[in-house]
């Protein structure tokens, strides 16, 4: 008869254990953290687990940069900001070499947070001006291949924290729909996915875990650039009659699931898709055939 034990935590570990984090003296890198869910996520991860964050972004919303400050600083951690489009091939190194300046002796990166969202939309073959091949390369950089270009980066640096450092990307529900005029958006997340998955099979055996997060709509500055505000008027009603709780999901609640992940519970989580999605899209037939329950979203 087979049975089951929890291993004794005095038992010897083996490779590739990822054992908790210490949090004293290391860094976060946010992608994308002067707003919407990046923004949150800066603050959290400086209280908890505690990291000094280094924040990547173009400088578009400086007020919200501005408060990512003052919460990171107010929780006792160093904040350090690189103004840039951390999406180009040539961001990381210029990246690493502005995050040197910030690190103190013995200080690594234990934790990578991909929250680049810069999309065009367009149809592929239809419309009067179907979207341009210089719009694929733009999309596909900042939205999937910058989380491996930052990874390989970091690790050829030896960067990387070597007690484990959890490497996560943002995902959504967009690669398993159709929404007119957003393929490329569909296209590179699922991309985002499959970097995700080869990532957490090569880093796995030095401790380093990867995962993808997907989550519900959240209105955001960039959605709203995208889609502008008459449409994204419409769709965060849809989305919302498209949720079982009747509700969006807000920021601040992945943020603190992203502050969970990077804590003891994120030990085995490694090339997963993480559905944080609240049962997002379940409801889309219920809404759409009550169309007058849109009214009073």
């Amino acid at each position: 008869k087979r049975t089951c034990a929890i291993a004794s935590t005095d038992a010897p570990r083996q490779a590739g254990y990822a054992p908790p984090m210490s949090t004293h003296g290391h860094w976060a890198i946010v992608l994308g953290a002067s707003s919407g869910v990046g923004a949150h996520i800066a603050k959290a991860l400086a209280a908890e687990p505690g990291l000094n964050i280094f924040a990547v972004h173009r400088g578009n919303w400086p007020e919200g940069a501005a408060e990512v400050r003052a919460a990171v600083e107010g929780a006792g951690r160093r904040y350090h900001e690189w103004l840039a489009d951390g999406g180009t091939a040539d961001a990381p190194q210029a990246g690493i070499a502005a995050l040197r300046d910030a690190l103190g002796a013995g200080e690594r990166v234990a934790a990578l947070v991909h929250s680049l969202a810069s999309a065009s939309v367009g149809a592929l073959v239809g419309g009067p001006a179907p979207l341009h091949p210089k719009q694929y390369a733009a999309t596909f950089a900042r939205m999937a291949h910058s989380f491996p270009w930052w990874a390989q980066a970091l690790h050829a640096a030896g960067l990387l924290w070597e007690g484990g450092a959890r490497l996560l990307a943002l995902g959504n529900i967009m690669p398993d729909v159709v929404v007119r005029q957003t393929p490329l958006i569909a296209a590179s997340k699922a991309a985002l996915h499959q970097y995700v998955r080869h990532l957490a099979f090569e880093l796995g055996p030095q401790g380093h875990r990867v995962n993808l997060l997907d989550f519900s709509f959240v209105p955001t500055p960039a959605a709203e650039a995208t889609f502008g505000a008459e449409r994204l008027a419409h769709l965060t009603a849809v989305m919302r009659r498209g949720t079982p709780a009747d509700r969006l999901c807000e920021p601040a609640e992945v943020a603190r699931l992203v502050s969970a992940l990077l804590g003891p519970l994120g030990e085995w989580f490694n090339g997963a898709r993480i559905d944080y999605t609240g049962g997002e899209s379940q409801s889309f037939f219920d809404a759409l055939l009550s169309p007058a329950r849109l009214g009073d979203a």
